[in-house]
């Protein structure tokens, strides 16, 4: 398990328009936002996602990168692309099952023709520049996810206050 103020494992994954992130290289000015969604099989991460896109000049404001990321193939990731509307979230593709693990995601297996054998279940990170994680929410299904105004509020009153990164016991 990844605990607050403790470095992140490295990711470095191919995006959808054919470039490569890593996400040691980024240097934002506050923060990183990883968004692992589950995959193009998932109309709640289609929603997400989508409502990550309307917000984007919002996080972009605050210092804060953000990027969405899955297990699924170039195939069904450059799918997500065409068919949904996130044109300007940068999109990686590929996590592997390790990779999963590493960040504590759960997995799960296909209960239906549309879902790839194996993919993870939703998570929500906030790694400030050090590579340290500030905040992390993780999902065992794909309900319940936070909801990105809620985000934006708290990341105001973080540096409003200078609040701590907490759970850190």
């Amino acid at each position: 398990m990844i605990t607050p103020t403790h470095k992140v494992p490295n990711l470095k994954l191919d995006l959808i328009n054919d470039t490569q992130w890593e996400l040691h290289k980024q240097h934002p000015e506050k923060y990183t936002l990883i968004v692992f969604y589950r995959g193009y099989h998932c109309p709640k991460c289609k929603q997400q996602l989508e409502n990550l896109k309307d917000k984007l000049n919002d996080f972009s404001e605050r210092g804060i990168n953000v990027i969405g990321i899955s297990m699924d193939s170039e195939k069904r990731a450059k799918k997500s692309r065409d068919e949904w509307d996130i044109e300007s979230i940068p999109i990686a593709y590929g996590l592997s099952e390790n990779e999963a693990k590493d960040w504590g995601l759960y997995l799960s297996t296909s209960i239906s023709d549309s879902e790839p054998a194996v993919f993870s279940e939703p998570g929500l990170f906030l790694i400030q520049p050090d590579n340290t994680l500030y905040l992390s929410s993780i999902q065992t299904m794909p309900f319940a996810r936070p909801h990105f105004d809620d985000l934006l509020k708290a990341i105001d009153f973080i540096e409003d206050k200078d609040y701590p990164a907490r759970g850190v016991k």
